[in-house]
């Protein structure tokens, strides 16, 4: 049985708990990524966010 057939049936009330766990891991790990950046050290410096915009590519508008 593949995992869609098996989600599939599940009651509407499981899969609605399901879905809302998966919603609120994610929630929760958006809002937690931020703290744990910055006590392991990860905070960007003005020098690594000055070289990603020097990296990225730059619009031209070509008049026709």
């Amino acid at each position: 049985m593949s995992l869609w057939r098996y989600y599939q049936s599940l009651s509407p009330k499981t899969r609605l708990m399901v879905g809302g766990g998966a919603m609120a891991y994610a929630c929760i790990g958006l809002f937690l990524s931020d703290t744990a950046e910055e006590k392991l050290g990860y905070t960007p410096t003005e020098e690594d966010k000055r070289k990603l915009r020097e990296a990225m590519p730059k619009i031209r508008v070509v008049e026709e």
